[in-house]
């Protein structure tokens, strides 16, 4: 008899992480795994001493507010944009196609699926070019790094995808979040490390924000996530210092791979993107070691690695 557990995996979109599946090919137990499939910094922020009101009441307005303030700060959203939390980015991106009646939404790929899988889910036709009343830049793009120009957002619906941006703060097109019917998407997951805490943010004009706020409905986000994503992104001294520590590892990571005959292709400083003879031939190596990699569908020769902890780069090097 088929195994359900294996179909049930199988048949999920592809993605990043999926440990699971992988420990039903290669054996051992999440533990035993160094998952280095996702782009996710591996030395996420500290958590903080939670107190029991951040578990059991409902999500009150100040905490909400103060969350709104530093995300604000921290990203120099225009005063003339609104800005919304939301419960991980992927929630919004099911929800954005929303906004307008189905049409046309230009996505270039390669890129994130889940754009075109929500747009789809709603009725809209995904073109790959050409003019378009809806278009989706994921900035820096995933997973080559592409990064998009302000003249680029030129639909009258434009999703700017800045997931991966805080490694980049300068390369934001977040000032364009005040134009008619730009959303600019935040993840805290992350640069931040904390992909389980589900938080995200849209920053557009207040009345986009109003119409999304309504399709989420009332406390989206929980009081955990509320009290450390304010605290987290009022830490600039953290952030700071987490870029630099991201960019010395990318840099670590390109000069293994390149002396052991990968070609770097591109990516960001949260996941580095790989041109390889054969991409599944490496991933069934370095999964034997109980090494998670990414490969794609769409190409035999690209291989995606994100970042090792401190404590897990011995053990890649050893393995590549």
């Amino acid at each position: 008899m088929p195994d359900p557990e294996r179909a049930m995996i199988s048949s999920q979109r592809d993605h990043g992480g999926g440990i699971d599946a992988a420990i039903l090919t290669y054996g051992g137990h999440r533990r035993d795994w160094l998952d280095l499939s996702t782009g996710i910094n591996p030395e996420p922020y500290p958590l903080p001493q939670f107190c029991a009101d951040d578990w059991t009441a409902l999500p009150d307005q100040s905490a909400h507010q103060k969350l709104c303030v530093a995300a604000r700060r921290f990203w120099s959203v225009p005063e003339r944009a609104g800005i919304l939390p939301a419960p991980g980015a992927s929630a919004l991106i099911a929800r954005l196609p929303a906004l307008d009646a189905p049409g046309q939404v230009c996505i270039t790929m390669p890129t994130y699926n889940e754009h075109a899988a929500a747009f789809r889910a709603q009725g809209w036709v995904v073109t790959d070019g050409g003019p378009a009343q809806a278009r989706v830049l994921v900035h820096p793009n995933n997973p080559d790094g592409q990064l998009w120009q302000s003249q680029d957002a030129d639909a009258p619906l434009t999703i700017i995808d800045e997931s991966f941006c805080d490694v980049a703060p300068a390369a934001s097109l977040v000032h364009l979040a005040s134009r008619p019917g730009c959303v600019v998407l935040k993840s805290f997951g992350k640069f931040w490390g904390l992909a389980g805490l589900r938080l995200g943010f849209a920053i557009a004009a207040p009345d986009v924000i109003d119409r999304l706020a309504a399709l989420l409905g009332p406390w989206a986000v929980s009081g955990p996530a509320l009290r450390l994503g304010a605290m987290a992104l009022s830490d600039e001294g953290w952030a700071d210092t987490t870029r630099a520590r991201l960019a010395r590892d990318a840099r670590r990571l390109d000069q293994a791979m390149i002396a052991r005959g990968a070609h770097l292709c591109g990516g960001t400083d949260l996941f580095r993107l790989y041109d390889v003879p054969d991409a599944a031939a490496w991933q069934h190596r370095l999964a034997q070691k109980h090494i998670g990699t990414r490969i794609f569908p769409y190409s035999k020769r690209y291989l995606r690695l994100g970042l090792p902890p401190a404590r897990g780069w011995g053990r890649l090097l050893d393995a590549l």
